[in-house]
């Protein structure tokens, strides 16, 4: 599909394409995602806004610059809202949503902002370890260059089946994740894995100076409800929004109407 292309503030070319019209809106996607996995999240939310559907730096047809910092990805996004015309909305999901956070916390000009199912470690010292491990753990294979052991590190984190893993190799969408493998380490940067357990980060939440609404799916894990609730009330202006019925990927048609209707004027 054809795409436009902005460039960062450090020179990085991001790819992206635009669904609908109305409200600007960036949708910011997670961990071993890229712009045409959102597509269609970035089609049903272009019925209500002019929808900005990126590939983060890394991923698809982006471009990528080393070291990996945050702050160029808050960057990037800045980037999109210059060409688009700000203020813009911001969704995020899973890690997408705690890049979010910290995009509107830096102040970028942005209106509203929704957070959906930010995968965050729950409130107990175990849970902080593991993040911890995995984050280290995933910078390690990283840079001995075993991009297929870090997708399947990733994999088993999300609970994933063994036998689910091995029917996936040697597939197209195998081929894919192992290709967005290095950005693995930028989620876990993102998520605050090696520096704090993938706490969630009251200080960023303290800096947040817009509304914003914390949507979890009610099949997720309990935790993520219970970390979400937390999130929604750290923020000034925090709302909670639990979709009954769906887990960590809410289907499109489901998921649009909802951000709509919290976005409005």
């Amino acid at each position: 599909m054809t795409h436009e292309i902005v460039a960062s503030a450090d020179g990085t070319s991001i790819a992206y394409e635009v669904f609908g019209d109305g409200r600007p809106l960036i949708a910011v996607c997670g961990a071993t995602c890229d712009r045409a996995l959102m597509r269609p999240t970035a089609q049903a939310l272009g019925r209500y806004f002019t929808t900005v559907n990126y590939d983060r730096r890394g991923r698809g047809d982006s471009g990528d610059t080393l070291p990996y910092a945050i702050d160029r990805e808050i960057e990037d996004i800045a980037a999109l809202i210059d060409r688009i015309g700000g203020p813009a909305h911001l969704y995020g999901h899973s890690s997408g949503a705690a890049l979010v956070l910290q995009a509107v916390a830096a102040g970028l000009p942005v209106d509203q902002f929704v957070l959906h199912d930010p995968p965050y470690s729950p409130d107990d010292e175990s849970a902080r370890d593991g993040a911890r491990r995995y984050g280290q753990t995933i910078r390690s294979l990283l840079a001995q260059e075993r991009r297929a052991d870090a997708v399947e590190t990733f994999c088993r984190l999300t609970g994933m089946p063994e036998e689910v893993i091995d029917g996936m190799r040697g597939t197209h969408r195998w081929a894919e994740l192992t290709a967005l493998a290095p950005t693995l380490a930028y989620d876990s940067a993102v998520m605050g894995d090696i520096e704090t357990g993938g706490a969630v980060p009251e200080d960023v939440a303290g800096r947040v100076t817009r509304p914003g609404l914390v949507m979890v799916g009610g099949e997720s894990p309990p935790f993520m409800v219970d970390v979400s609730r937390r999130l929604a009330h750290l923020l000034p202006e925090g709302r909670l929004h639990v979709v009954e019925g769906h887990g960590h990927v809410v289907p499109p048609d489901v998921l649009a109407p909802v951000v709509a209707e919290h976005l409005r004027d």
